[in-house]
């Protein structure tokens, strides 16, 4: 696995049904390597704590592979790595594959995969359209939540070399489906 693109985002507030909502999912390509910090990417706007950023979500990471998915069913969205709200646009990372506790030596950095992305309005605004929410919960392509383990520098082309594998724990699309069953989806 390798790092296509590196993905930052501002605060910006959006009108949800009349209300002023604050979201950093609004993420663009950057040319410069990005720290990873040990709960968030710095440079990267992070507005509800409550569900995103802080240690065990400091980093989340997309695969480049399930865009061709996304891009069959919008083919009219201006589509820009980062559209997902990722951090890292990954060239591949399977979440039916990587387990809670798999580690990666990535730049300077070693990140522990921790939690999947459970969607929010907030994607379906990023997108234009809410239907992607439940989309999006009726598939494995949910992406990855890492923890940072040691803070450092990641750049576009930096590998993702893991150093440790955890089979014996859940994946990431098991933590998904998992969340899902509790909301009774």
């Amino acid at each position: 696995m390798k790092i296509i693109s590196t993905n930052i985002g501002e605060r910006k507030e959006i009108d949800w049904k009349g209300k002023k909502v604050a979201t950093g999912i609004f993420k663009y390509p950057v040319k410069h390597p990005i720290f990873l910090d040990v709960k968030n990417v710095t440079g990267d706007a992070i507005c509800d704590l409550k569900y995103h950023g802080g240690i065990d979500q400091a980093v989340y990471a997309y695969s480049l592979k399930h865009y061709s998915y996304w891009k069959n069913l919008y083919p009219d969205v201006d589509w820009q790595f980062g559209i997902f709200g990722e951090n890292l646009t990954l060239d591949h990372i399977d979440e039916t594959t990587t387990h809670v506790g798999d580690t990666f030596i990535v730049g300077e950095t070693i990140l522990e995969a921790t939690l999947q992305r459970s969607p929010c309005m907030k994607l379906g605004i990023r997108f234009n359209d809410m239907k992607i929410v439940k989309q999006f919960w009726n598939t494995s392509f949910c992406g990855v939540y890492f923890k940072v383990l040691q803070t450092g520098n990641v750049n576009v082309g930096s590998q993702f070399t893991q150093v440790k594998s955890c089979p014996q724990n859940p994946t990431i699309a098991d933590l998904l489906q998992k969340r899902k069953n509790e909301l009774g989806m």
